[in-house]
């Protein structure tokens, strides 16, 4: 049996160019189909930590508007008020809310336009309401949808009142 001289030494040159042109290829597809998207729902939401602070201060010189949402044992919204005004229950409180909201932002830009960026919603509701109703409050408050799809901004400062105790 014979075998192969292996006393050539000449080692086998592999050619590195096609996988660069790859890599670069790849590269380039990649930033050609990236797509950046702004994040959704950018809310300037102010969370309570449990208990209230005492010395916590608002540069807002105006008082918050009130929201308060009440909800019956399931959980539904009978009664939604807006600065102590009763404004009913369901959807239709909702949109009641965006009307008053837009009224009492309209009156704030004619003392001045400063004013509206330093204005608070308190948004106060029962331990057991539904999330829905919430996220809708915050909606009504924070704007609206006008004509041609176009996003009409209301409020932006929006907290939470301190958390209720479970009745």
């Amino acid at each position: 049996m014979k075998l192969r001289n292996r006393a050539s030494g000449s080692r086998i040159a592999v050619d590195m160019t096609p996988m660069i042109d790859v890599v670069f290829q790849l590269l380039i597809f990649f930033m050609c189909t990236l797509k950046m998207i702004e994040p959704e729902g950018d809310f300037d939401i102010s969370m309570p930590l449990g208990a209230p602070m005492a010395d916590s201060v608002t540069d807002a010189e105006l008082p918050p508007f009130k929201v308060r949402m009440e909800a019956d044992a399931n959980g539904e919204l009978v009664n939604l008020s807006f600065n102590g005004e009763n404004l009913g229950g369901g959807l239709g409180a909702i949109s009641s809310l965006n009307s008053k909201v837009f009224r009492s932002i309209t009156a704030l830009q004619a003392i001045g336009s400063d004013q509206l960026e330093k204005q608070e919603v308190e948004i106060d509701p029962d331990y057991n309401l539904n999330y829905r109703y919430i996220i809708n409050a915050i909606g009504a408050c924070s704007g609206r949808v006008g004509q041609n799809g176009v996003h009409i901004p209301y409020l932006q400062r929006i907290k939470f009142a301190p958390i209720r105790q479970k009745q």
